[in-house]
């Protein structure tokens, strides 16, 4: 597999504000939505023009968040998205009782907030792990099920897995029409998708691809836990075939990709969307243009019954 980096382009507001902690992206409208996961607001590219949209009331009368301002612990940590016909639907990381939240964010300008810990503590039990460990960190649509990446922290003992969610109770649970503690988590999955210098490839985004098969963007980043960041010393996109890592290849350059999106996908190549967080509030994040090619053809399933 190879990956060609065709395009590299700041995100800023059309009052030239930076686009602050890019963390997902996926379709929305004629366009593509934007999360900021330290940030009220998600930013909405369009043709010309980009719009800030808000997922989210403020919290303590605050619309965006910094460790320097002694706020961090406050963001809602959305940090994964997904297009769905009633509008894209926003993830909190869950690495915090602060982000267990989850938006549904619709073209109509509007967005419904849920609080979904139920939901999360379902998830780190079904993988084995405690409430501090849990960093929902990416997500794509399968059907009728939602598939949620725990980005693995080695050092926290987390490795990188995945488990199915049950898309229709969850949207209910969103709408008010559920509620969290009914929607079904199964399907657990877990990934080595290697290292880069010692430092474990950990996935931060998912997309689903017409074969049924799924890329990831994956950052190798030396962090003690699920909240605080540290150096990112590589990152890579990665293919995956159910459980089974297919080919990882590492991009050009260390950026921490934390969103993905489709632009085109053929046989022959796929076309990314995927945007770079800084890690820093003041420096805009990065809209990156990816190509991947030379990808090994999807192998067909062999019945046994």
């Amino acid at each position: 597999m190879r990956v060609e980096v065709d395009d590299i382009a700041a995100l800023t507001f059309d009052d030239g504000s930076p686009v602050r902690a890019a963390s997902a992206v996926a379709p929305f409208g004629d366009g593509w939505l934007v999360a900021q996961d330290d940030a009220t607001h998600a930013a909405w590219l369009r043709p010309g023009t980009t719009v800030a949209v808000r997922v989210v009331e403020s919290i303590d009368g605050l619309e965006v968040f910094s460790e320097a301002a002694g706020t961090k612990h406050l963001k809602p940590d959305f940090e994964a998205a997904c297009a769905l016909p009633s509008g894209v639907v926003l993830l909190g990381s869950g690495s915090s009782a602060a982000r267990m939240r989850a938006s549904l964010v619709t073209l109509a300008a509007d967005f419904t907030v849920a609080d979904l810990t139920p939901a999360y503590r379902k998830v780190a039990l079904a993988l084995g792990l405690s409430p501090g460990q849990l960093n929902l960190e990416g997500a794509c649509v399968i059907g009728d099920r939602l598939r949620w990446f725990q980005r693995a922290n080695l050092a926290a003992g987390a490795p990188t897995a995945s488990v199915d969610v049950d898309l229709a109770a969850l949207l209910a649970a969103i709408s008010g029409a559920g509620s969290a503690d009914q929607i079904n988590i199964d399907g657990v999955r877990r990934y080595d998708l290697g290292d880069i210098d010692g430092v474990a490839l950990a996935v931060t985004d998912a997309v689903a691809l017409p074969d049924g098969r799924l890329l990831v963007s994956a950052a190798a980043e030396d962090t003690p836990n699920a909240v605080d960041d540290g150096p990112v010393v590589g990152a890579a996109i990665a293919l995956l075939d159910d459980s089974q890592v297919v080919a990882v290849a590492e991009l050009p350059a260390a950026d921490k990709v934390e969103g993905l999106a489709v632009r085109s996908a053929t046989a022959e190549e796929i076309h990314l969307l995927a945007v770079v967080d800084a890690d820093d509030p003041v420096i805009p994040s990065r809209r990156l243009d990816l190509r991947i090619s030379e990808l090994a053809p999807a192998q067909p399933v062999t019945r046994t019954d």
